[in-house]
């Protein structure tokens, strides 16, 4: 199994449980209001009056057929307008209860 952790503006919310439910993908956990700097590019999202955009959080858990899944629906999301931003990390989930 894997984990897919996505940071993404918050516009995209609506957009990312869409795409989850669509691909049937059920279980997920969502932090609906983070602060930080991508390292890439991109302004910082604060919540605060110089930068008051914020971004969230998603992480699902997934078996490993469905990663490449997972990232070519976000790649894709991100492709429209990569100035919102979006990005996904994934890792190894080795053991779970």
């Amino acid at each position: 199994m894997k984990a897919i952790f996505i940071v993404y503006n918050q516009a995209y919310s609506e957009k990312i449980e869409y795409m989850l439910d669509k691909l049937k993908i059920r279980g997920f956990s969502k932090w609906p209001q983070m602060m930080g700097k991508g390292s890439v590019s991109g302004n910082p999202h604060m919540g605060t009056h110089t930068w008051p955009e914020v971004n969230s959080g998603t992480i699902t858990i997934v078996n490993e057929e469905d990663v490449d899944i997972v990232l070519d629906k976000i790649g894709k999301l991100n492709s429209i307008n990569e100035e919102v931003g979006i990005r996904a990390f994934v890792w190894d989930i080795e053991k779970t209860i």
